[in-house]
């Protein structure tokens, strides 16, 4: 009955630990989106800040299909707030928002990543206990096989 018991326990446990690595692994693809973010963020900044009225640009259409165009005033840029909301914004203001978005991606990665190093501390915590669980399972079977060994010597002498 022990043993059925302690199997039942690393099973559980087996588990908990398969859970808890999907959820490390979920919050690792989503810190690596928004690291991708970031990096477009990146090439936003840069591109505005490189660009000028009358520079040529190519202009996504979707579906991989590009437009190419000539900036009319660089101090026309229209930047996402969040929340389908959307401003018009000079060249200085628009970098400023941009990086500021950057700066509330870090707060989130820092927080996810907060998020995944408590989550693999008790992943680490629940790994022990398995270990543990493992270990006296082992150390009763053989108990169990010197105590069957040794009725059947008691036998033996008779």
């Amino acid at each position: 009955m022990m043993g059925g018991g302690g199997q039942q326990q690393l099973q559980q446990l087996s588990q908990e630990l398969q859970a808890l690595d999907e959820e490390i692994e979920s919050l690792k693809a989503e810190v690596s989106d928004l690291n991708d973010e970031k990096a477009e963020i990146d090439e936003a900044v840069e591109a505005i800040e490189t660009l000028e009225t009358g520079s040529t640009v190519q202009v996504p259409l979707g579906g991989d299909a590009y437009l190419r165009a000539e900036v009319q005033d660089i101090d026309e840029i229209i930047v996402s707030l969040g929340a389908n909301y959307a401003a018009e914004q000079d060249q200085t203001t628009a970098i400023e928002s941009l990086h500021r978005k950057q700066d509330m991606l870090d707060e989130e990665i820092a927080s996810i990543r907060g998020q995944i190093e408590d989550l693999e501390e008790e992943s680490d915590e629940i790994e022990q206990q398995a270990m543990q669980a493992q270990q006296q399972m082992q150390q009763q079977q053989m108990q169990q096989m010197q105590q069957m060994q040794g009725e059947g010597d008691d036998g033996d002498d008779e």
